[in-house]
């Protein structure tokens, strides 16, 4: 190939890169607009209101004013975006929602006049003015209606993979043509530096498509396994009551919750705002909406009957230490290495276990002595139509 037509492969790939940038910006512009378009319709929720109002309130929230604030800001307490740790304090999207459809009287009660221990001691030095604390309701009102800040990708999250490209492009053509760069090595550097930091981004947004280790998304109530299983030493299969003998462990519903919360109405530490939920929920006949964690693939078949039911297996050995867990989380990748090393480590305890009692080939091995380990690999956990019928 000659060097001209590189020189102009180059240039049109250049030239790509330059219509990204402004497909970006056009992207972001529409973006722009249609926050706005959300803040006009917001004008229909709320009474004498104006953007300037939602702002100042935003402010008030986010404690950057008033200048000579003496005590705690809110998103202090009552976190906007997501965290790695469970705050028990509501986020601001909670109060927002519960807020909405409610007159400023009953919001300044509930600000100024908290019910609960954790609430009165979080709001004891709690002082604003009223007509300050009314654009505080007006931001609250506003994001009930508009949601919280999108956890997608942002406009520098995509503009730096352009530069990044753009480098690369550079980086490429200067080796070959224009040799502006005095040592090569330095071109050879910025191209795979910016290469691999495109890697990762392209990797770290393909995994985040699906629901893999680690994965912690926040749920509609702030429920802690480290305070239920831990604390508390509730047995999993209380809860997830059809471990033994379902496909699926189960969701418990929102009356085995309250077996409990009929009495309990005040947690140590999320007060009565959380439990509150779930006695709403139970009164109302709204079922909770979790959000499944564990998911397999829908080629994959899985039963937990199979494996906590007849293998015993403790629902730790799959699922971590969940009794730690305040925020529950994807503890092993679930993927199908993962599935078939276990199945090759696992010993199965097929003496005690009327399961596996028309095993008899492998029960007569056992007592001649011809082998002392049965695994799970040896009674078919590995074949392929075990999971993939």
């Amino acid at each position: 190939m000659s060097k001209s037509i590189l020189l102009h492969y180059f240039s049109m790939r250049l030239k790509t890169f330059i219509s990204l940038i402004l497909l970006a910006f056009f992207i972001s512009s529409g973006t722009s607009l249609k926050a706005n378009s959300a803040e006009d319709e917001s004008d229909e929720f709320t009474e004498d209101h104006s953007h300037a109002d939602i702002q100042r309130g935003e402010r008030f929230f986010k404690g950057f004013l008033p200048a000579n604030r003496e005590f705690e800001s809110c998103i202090s307490c009552h976190n906007i975006y997501k965290s790695d740790t469970l705050n028990w304090n509501p986020s601001a999207m909670d109060i927002a929602i519960k807020f909405a459809g409610k007159d400023f009287a009953e919001f300044q009660s509930a600000v100024m006049q908290p019910t609960g221990i954790k609430m009165e001691a979080s709001h004891k030095d709690f002082k604003i003015e009223e007509e300050d604390l009314k654009k505080v309701k007006l931001y609250l009102d506003d994001l009930a209606l508009v949601g919280p800040p999108s956890a997608g990708p942002t406009l520098n999250q995509i503009m730096l993979f352009i530069l990044l490209g753009l480098l690369i492009t550079f980086a490429l053509l200067d080796l070959i043509f224009f040799h502006k760069i005095k040592y090569r090595a330095v071109s050879v550097l910025i191209l795979i530096v910016s290469l691999g930091f495109q890697v990762k981004m392209v990797a770290t947004a393909a995994i985040d498509l699906g629901r893999s280790q680690d994965y912690a998304p926040d749920q509609p109530i702030k429920f802690s396994h480290k305070v239920h299983a831990g604390d508390n030493k509730i047995d999993c299969k209380y809860c997830h009551h059809t471990a033994e003998f379902g496909k699926s462990a189960g969701i418990p519903a929102t009356e085995l919750c309250m077996n409990c919360h009929v009495l309990v109405r005040e947690g140590t530490n999320s007060g009565k705002f959380e439990i509150a939920k779930v006695v709403d929920a139970y009164e109302t006949k709204n079922p909770i909406e979790w959000t499944r964690i564990h998911n397999l693939p829908d080629h994959v078949f899985f039963s937990h009957a199979q494996h906590v039911g007849v293998g015993k297996i403790d629902c730790q050995q799959c699922h971590g230490p969940v009794e730690e867990m305040d925020i529950m989380r994807q503890h092993s990748d679930l993927s199908m290495g993962w599935c078939v090393n276990c199945h090759r480590d696992t010993e199965v305890n097929f003496m005690d276990n009327a399961y596996y009692d028309n095993y008899m080939k492998l029960h007569d091995q056992l007592k001649g002595g011809g082998i002392d380990t049965i695994r799970a690999v040896n009674i078919g956990a590995n074949d392929c139509m075990r999971c993939h019928y």
